[in-house]
């Protein structure tokens, strides 16, 4: 079983979930309200690692998914749209036995969690996002700061390359690692830390179908720019946000520009916070998890 590899013991419990019709891998510490953990690209629920057993052990019960797509969850052919990656949130939610939950996604994840407490806000009750901007303040940017934005979203455009997913693979998924790199702190990435997760999200990345389903949501998010579904997906993120928001962001972040996340505060008319992290990349909860662990809390307890 080729997903086996991101079955990593540890203080948590493993266990899949049926949720909006697909079987999702979850990871589950500690017993209180839901946190929902969300990773985003190209990582897997071993994002979460370190700050999992933290907020458990703050009295919180801390569950880290496989996105669709994902590790060890289901890789359905489609439902990469934003639509259904945000039930999948709230289908998750539900199936963990809750009503609402308390969302904390980073990149990519983070950018579903806006989605999902734009579209479903009586089930998130709070919300934390690390290194993404909104997802209209992304688009904003891509098409007001191409000097800014769009350079540094130049690894992702590649992305819209039809079968692409095969240079994403090729040479034991290399363009993986160059990307986190890339988009890492500086410091970090000359750890052995960065090291040891590179080569974790290398090896996940090649789960069969992994790397197509990854893609997906990038493609569509282009590709719905010029069509019916996606002037309603934007007409739907207008409404303005009720839930309670965290912003977390690195100030040296090259994948999601600082100046481009942090218009995102406009779009939520609950108690807001912005919070740049010196030095930090784009991957600011491997980079700083004792501080961003502390954030998470103190913005789940306030």
């Amino acid at each position: 079983m080729d997903e086996a590899r991101v079955l990593v013991e540890g203080p948590w419990t493993h266990r899949f979930v049926n949720a909006n019709g697909s079987r999702f891998h979850v990871v589950e510490t500690g017993t209180g309200p839901l946190v929902l953990f969300l990773h985003g690209f190209p990582e897997f629920w071993w994002a979460w690692h370190d700050i999992l057993p933290r907020v458990a052990d703050a009295g919180f019960r801390a569950v880290a998914v496989d996105l669709r797509g994902y590790g060890a969850s289901d890789k359905p052919p489609r439902g990469y749209d934003g639509y259904t990656l945000a039930a999948d949130v709230t289908g998750l939610t539900r199936a963990l036995g809750e009503r609402s939950a308390m969302i904390v996604g980073t990149g990519a994840g983070g950018m579903i969690g806006w989605t999902a407490a734009a579209f479903h806000p009586k089930m998130v009750r709070r919300l934390v996002v690390l290194g993404a901007a909104h997802p209209l303040r992304l688009r904003a940017a891509l098409f007001a700061d191409p000097r800014g934005q769009v350079a540094a979203a130049a690894g992702t455009l590649r992305f819209q390359v039809p079968r692409y997913e095969h240079q994403l693979t090729r040479d034991n998924a290399a363009a993986v690692g160059q990307l986190l790199r890339r988009w890492a702190g500086p410091g970090w990435a000359l750890t052995s830390e960065f090291e040891d997760y590179e080569a974790r999200c290398r090896e996940a990345m090649q789960i069969p179908q992994a790397a197509f389903c990854a893609l997906e949501s990038y493609r569509w998010a282009f590709r719905s720019a010029l069509r019916l579904h996606g002037y309603r997906f934007v007409k739907l993120m207008q409404q303005p946000l009720v839930t309670p928001t965290l912003q977390l962001h690195g100030s040296v972040d090259t994948a999601v520009l600082p100046r481009t996340a942090q218009g995102s505060g406009r779009y939520v008319i609950a108690p807001y916070e912005w919070r740049a992290v010196e030095g930090a990349g784009h991957f600011v909860h491997l980079e700083r998890p004792e501080f961003v662990t502390g954030e998470i809390l103190r913005w789940l307890k306030s």
